[in-house]
């Protein structure tokens, strides 16, 4: 949470910067290929260059390397702890046998592991010097820690989370994008700026977020062993649970439920929109609680939750002072049309 709260003073212009290198990359991707571009690569690129430096305070493009090839090492490492519990789609049993029976040796990724901790070692000097001075961890803990926050915890769930965001406002063909871009030019119209004020003020951008997190939450499984005896209810049944039993939630079902969602499995933009909507964020809970919760030791709550949804609204309202249309899916941008 420190940390967070330090890297306020330079989130946003970290992003808006990133956030222009890689829209620039796709405008000029889609000028060589009639077909459109892929955008993966260049989202992943701009999330780990503006993630590294808010976070840790370490700029990539001190270390060419770093620049170059740092979201592959992140990358790399990510799939070595996450296949064994993803599903490829593979022929059963042999996606069982050979990629969810074991875990993945280290070496696999030891040198790239190691050439992010001597670049966060080398420059996330603050950041360090705040775990030492405040929580009384070593440099090697501290450096791990930064490590594990940027690449599983925010590298990772961005990665995961914004294509499905893009993806969906850019193959929209209801009307979503006019009533955005109205929204937000509404809001940043008159000398005002994009910044954490006004994009709180844009009520449909934040629900089209809150939306696409409901249906396509960027780590659908989580797990935990109970602390003591207790009860758990449903609509209409109710649970004995037992100390130390193993328990798995899986989002993407509770965030569907036909009792709290009118028509759970459509994407409704504005389902969180009003004072309707805003009950509903009760019932959120794609950040391990409910959105209107307050993260804590205790509850395991995504500690960032609340910068992960005013940065995605970021994105969205930059994309709309930037451009009037984006036709394209989750992996590629066909067309732009520049603001006019």
């Amino acid at each position: 949470m420190e940390i967070l709260k330090r890297s306020s003073e330079v989130w946003l212009r970290e992003l808006l910067s990133n956030l222009d290198t890689f829209w620039e990359t796709v405008e000029s991707d889609i000028s060589k290929n009639d077909d459109g571009a892929s955008y993966l690569i260049g989202l992943q690129r701009c999330i780990f260059n503006f993630l590294s430096t808010a976070l840790t305070g370490a700029n990539p493009s001190v270390s060419p390397d770093i620049a170059e090839n740092g979201w592959k090492m992140l990358d790399k490492w990510l799939a070595i702890q996450v296949i064994p519990t993803t599903k490829i789609g593979i022929l059963q049993p042999f996606e069982e046998i050979f990629l969810h029976s074991w875990a993945y040796p280290f070496f696999l990724v030891a040198g790239d592991y190691q050439k992010l901790y001597n670049f966060i070692s080398e420059n996330a000097g603050d950041v360090i010097r705040l775990g030492d001075e405040e929580y009384g961890l070593t440099r090697d803990e501290t450096v791990h820690n930064l490590i594990f926050v940027l690449g599983f915890n925010a590298y990772g769930g961005f990665s995961v989370f914004l294509p499905s965001l893009i993806g969906r406002i850019a193959g929209d063909t209801s009307g979503l994008q006019e009533r955005l871009r109205t929204e937000v030019r509404k809001v940043c119209g008159s000398g005002s700026v994009l910044n954490f004020r006004t994009v709180n003020e844009m009520e449909l951008v934040k629900s089209v977020v809150y939306e696409t997190l409901r249906l396509n939450p960027p780590v659908p499984l989580q797990y935990a062993r109970a602390r003591g005896d207790f009860k758990i209810s449903s609509h209409d049944a109710v649970y004995e649970v037992k100390k130390g039993e193993l328990l798995c939630g899986y989002q993407p079902l509770v965030m569907r439920d036909a009792n709290i969602f009118e028509d759970p499995e459509e994407f409704k933009p504005d389902r969180f929109v009003g004072q309707t909507g805003s009950k509903l964020l009760n019932y959120l809970f794609w950040s391990n609680g409910p959105q209107t919760g307050t993260p804590s030791e205790s509850n395991k709550q995504c500690a960032a939750k609340d910068m992960v949804t005013i940065t995605a609204a970021l994105i969205i309202a930059n994309l709309f002072l930037r451009y009037d249309k984006i036709t394209g899916d989750a992996g590629s941008i066909k067309t732009v049309v520049k603001a006019t």
